[in-house]
């Protein structure tokens, strides 16, 4: 997992504090899904993979580590 500089945490806890998000629920977004809002860090292949992956699949990213995920329990269990 990537680590965030000194300055690049600055930089998000500056737009996040003080930056209002305009939102319109009914509008769903690549990140969003029924109103719930997670955010995570990845290095950028694995940014580059998903995002290729679900622009390839028209699925969104959510639903492309989902089924990641769901493959990797699958095998688990096998």
């Amino acid at each position: 997992m990537s680590i965030m500089t000194e300055d690049e945490a600055n930089t998000l806890d500056e737009l996040l504090t003080k930056t209002t998000p305009k939102v319109n629920p009914s509008i769903r977004g690549i990140t969003a899904k029924k109103g719930s809002f997670k955010m995570i860090t990845v290095d950028d292949f694995s940014a580059e993979y998903i995002t290729s992956k679900a622009i390839a699949t028209r699925q969104s990213p959510e639903e492309i580590i989902h089924t990641l995920i769901n493959q990797d329990i699958a095998a688990a269990n096998y």
